[in-house]
């Protein structure tokens, strides 16, 4: 019995053979993947679809969030609303936050993928940078995929009171200690556990020691990683009841305060 309230920033919604990215089988529907993040112990999800693309308009990033917010309405007691925008769409993207996190209050942008949708690690250009001020504007968070620390750096340093959770700890002992020091570093950024990391025994209690327990949030990439393994693995990180909590959904709910 898991006796936590959990809430996974890091989820991508499948609606389609094109936004399942799970490697080995079918996701399922949307009540199937509801129900595992469920058996996994996790309370409520957010996060954006993602599909492997290089989009010549944004109609393709549109429909993306066009399910999220129909996802949201079908499934309001669990699922968390995050949308999709992409640098070499500024305008569009602009409007497209104007829109969901205006007049439907969405406060969650991502995970944004580049590499995957398109546009590699721009996230620091002139164009990312006047979306991500937009996004300000709505106090948004943008959830991001990166690897280049000084692509993350640049962003974090260009708006500093633009929210940033950057996604994934990294693959290596190194990487992540490089990518923590900059968490801790700029208060406006944050980690988020999903992807690699996690199975190295002692990573969330290290993170915290580095950056506070209030810079680390809870995530798991589901369909491409088991959500019991994100679940399982802080529950049994050496974390006070306070820390674990932070961790688990204070945190993000702090995040998306307006």
């Amino acid at each position: 019995m898991i006796d936590y309230n959990i809430i996974d920033c890091h989820f991508h919604p499948a609606f389609d053979s094109e936004t399942d990215i799970n490697w080995f089988a079918s996701t399922g529907s949307i009540e199937h993947q509801i129900n595992i993040l469920r058996k996994a112990g996790i309370s409520q999800a957010c996060g954006a679809p993602v599909k492997n693309m290089n989009p010549i308009s944004f109609k393709e990033i549109s429909k993306l969030n066009e399910f999220s917010l129909a996802l949201r309405d079908s499934h309001p007691d669990f699922y968390i609303p995050a949308i999709q925008i992409h640098p070499r769409f500024p305008d569009e993207s602009c409007r497209e936050i104007e829109r969901y996190c205006g007049s439907h209050e969405v406060r969650w942008i991502g995970e944004l993928v580049g590499y995957m949708m398109g546009y590699g690690a721009e996230y620091a250009t002139n164009d990312a940078l006047t979306i991500f001020r937009t996004a300000l504007k709505y106090n948004a968070v943008v959830n991001f995929h990166c690897n280049e620390l000084d692509i993350i750096e640049k962003l974090s340093k260009a708006i500093p009171d633009l929210k940033l959770v950057l996604a994934h700890p990294g693959a290596g002992k190194d990487d992540f200690l490089a990518r923590i020091a900059l968490v801790a570093k700029y208060p406006n950024l944050h980690l988020d556990i999903s992807g690699s990391g996690i199975d190295r025994l002692g990573m969330v209690r290290k993170a915290i020691d580095v950056a506070g327990m209030n810079k680390i949030i809870f995530g798991t990439d589901y369909p491409v990683n088991n959500p019991a393994v994100y679940t399982h693995g802080t529950l049994l990180e050496d974390l006070t009841h306070e820390e674990r909590t932070a961790v688990f959904s204070t945190n993000f709910l702090h995040l998306i305060q307006r």
